[in-house]
């Protein structure tokens, strides 16, 4: 099971409070210790319990669409998810008023930092989507609209957390560099560490209000309009990447980017396959019989092709590049027409004398060659 809360509870970004509730019950009615016989059925429902309660948490599921599941995870055990960003004052970065950049310096010291500070603010998280189209539109590619819930920069205070006009101070711990210096010994002498600033987190200036609109985060969540590219031949599964339309980056930094995953409905009279188009013709017995000129309709207009006299009900036509546009590539599939024979189940007088003298003069004798049951098996 993936470790990611959304897909845990199998809903989307943008899903509302309520679909997340209903994905929970659905996920105790199959996974709660007492009435599942999974192996696993109690971590499952343990993950599930813990996804329900940061995703129903406006404050906790704004901070975890921002960090991504890794960083929000490791700062949760750390003590430093839950609050609004820290403006002033010192305070335990081990205790619940430490920010995330308190938690994260520390596990990049002691977990894996390798002796060197974080030394640019982090990219914004990549967020998903999903958006459905009919195959008219992957034939001949759209512009359409979708409504997306994602983290935003707070429009109040631009995404500095604090009023325009609160009054600030340069932080002392850093001088208002940002970055503080620390001396440590070691086993192979004194080493000198530079990393972001805790009391400041890297801005080297204190503020003493917070934006009431995003209680100091930066972020808010917001719904927001956008227009989606979809190129011909686009097929189901495929994704669209829009570049900087995820949530935004610490400080300024790069926003991430929103993948739109596609899906093509059904279409009433045609099936793809591939690049490939198939679709049923229905001829008269008459038009088998003698030959015709048949006409079809197809997403750029009617096209018209022959058949041969003594057609045979099931045989398939293939029309060269009448099929989807291959994507961002030259050229179409191709389209195949089956034509089904359909026998009238209601004559006029003069259609059903023609048809009993027809059967007088040996109509109803049928003679096959072995070549005609070949191509019948060929149509299943």
């Amino acid at each position: 099971m993936s470790e990611d809360f959304y897909d845990i509870l199998g809903v989307s970004q943008d899903a509302s409070e309520d679909e997340i509730e209903e994905a929970y019950r659905n996920a105790v009615r199959k996974y709660h210790p007492d009435v599942s016989d999974e192996p696993d059925a109690e971590e499952k429902f343990k993950k599930a319990k813990k996804a329900k309660e940061v995703l129903t948490d406006d404050e906790k599921r704004r901070q975890y669409d921002q960090m991504g599941h890794e960083r929000f995870s490791e700062a949760q055990k750390r003590g430093g998810v839950g609050g609004g960003r820290r403006q002033g004052g010192g305070g335990d970065p081990f205790g619940g008023g430490g920010s995330f950049n308190d938690v994260q310096d520390i596990f990049d010291q002691f977990f894996g930092g390798g002796g060197q500070s974080r030394s640019r603010p982090q990219s914004g998280r990549d967020l998903k989507t999903s958006l459905t189209v009919d195959l008219e539109t992957a034939y001949h590619g759209a512009e359409k609209e979708i409504t997306v819930a994602r983290p935003e920069e707070c429009g109040d205070c631009s995404g500095r957390g604090h009023p325009p006009s609160a009054d600030s101070q340069t932080c002392p711990e850093c001088n208002g560099s940002g970055q503080v210096t620390q001396v440590q010994q070691t086993a192979f002498g004194r080493m000198q560490q530079r990393s972001t600033c805790r009391r400041c987190e890297g801005q080297g200036t204190l503020y003493e209000e917070t934006c009431s609109s995003c209680r100091g985060d930066g972020i808010v969540r917001n719904e927001a309009t956008l227009q989606v590219e979809i190129p011909p031949g686009i097929r189901s599964g495929q994704t669209l990447r829009m570049d900087g339309e995820g949530a935004p980056g610490e400080q300024g930094a790069r926003k991430g980017d929103l993948h739109v995953e596609i899906s093509v409905s059904d279409h009433p009279d045609f099936e793809r396959d591939g690049n490939d188009l198939k679709m049923r013709k229905p001829i008269s017995f008459p038009q088998a019989v003698f030959g015709d000129t048949l006409e079809v309709e197809t997403f750029d207009g009617p096209v018209e092709f022959d058949i041969d006299d003594g057609t045979q009900s099931g045989e398939t036509f293939r029309l060269s590049g009448k099929g989807i546009p291959r994507l961002r590539r030259r050229g179409h599939g191709d389209l195949y027409v089956q034509v089904q024979v359909v026998t009238p189940d209601s004559l006029n007088e003069e259609q059903q004398e023609a048809l009993e003298a027809y059967a007088e003069a040996g109509g109803e004798d049928v003679e096959v060659d072995r070549g005609f049951f070949d191509r019948l098996k060929s149509t299943f």
